[in-house]
């Protein structure tokens, strides 16, 4: 009976590593612009072996789709010290959410939202505070695990067969 047990404990604590080893990881991406800190908090998914974009697609299961949480778990969350202009945008130092509208899956629109603290679906579009066109290009080669990257000049996301920008500047 205890080998039994110890059997039952050991497989259970597998599950649970394995099942934990699916999730979509914390993850940040910062910059200082001018002195002042710009900083995107997300949960990273990795593509898996899955379709993740277009019909029939990871995302487009979402109840909010086309508008995409633009990461996992949790909406993706932005924070900046620094009145900022981010492709076109003014967005003046605060906290946002961030959403992608991928209405065409090959000209995304980047959404900055006035609303914060909520789940990744919990999308109120009348809480947006603007949207950017961004531009596409592809990786040289795929992203498995989806990556915000912020410079001095460029915010900038990439997964899968994707990578989306737009420009960023201090105001």
């Amino acid at each position: 009976m205890f080998k039994t047990l110890l059997t039952c404990i050991a497989a259970a604590a597998l599950t649970v590593g394995g099942a934990s080893a699916q999730q979509s990881p914390p993850a940040e991406a910062s910059v200082s612009i001018s002195g002042k800190a710009v900083t995107i908090n997300y949960h990273a998914p990795s593509v898996r072996g899955r379709q993740v974009f277009g019909d029939g697609g990871l995302i487009s299961g979402d109840r909010n789709y086309p508008i995409w949480r633009g990461g996992a778990n949790d909406a993706t969350a932005l924070h900046t010290e620094a009145d900022l202009n981010i492709g076109g945008v003014d967005v003046p130092a605060g906290d946002y959410t961030i959403y992608i509208s991928l209405a065409d899956t090959d000209a995304w629109e980047l959404i900055i939202n006035k609303q914060t603290g909520q789940w990744g679906l919990t999308y109120d579009a009348g809480q947006d505070l603007g949207r950017a066109k961004m531009t596409m290009t592809k990786p040289s080669s795929k992203v498995e695990t989806l990556k915000y990257t912020l410079t001095t000049d460029k915010f900038e996301l990439a997964w899968d067969d994707y990578v989306a920008s737009v420009s960023l500047s201090a105001k």
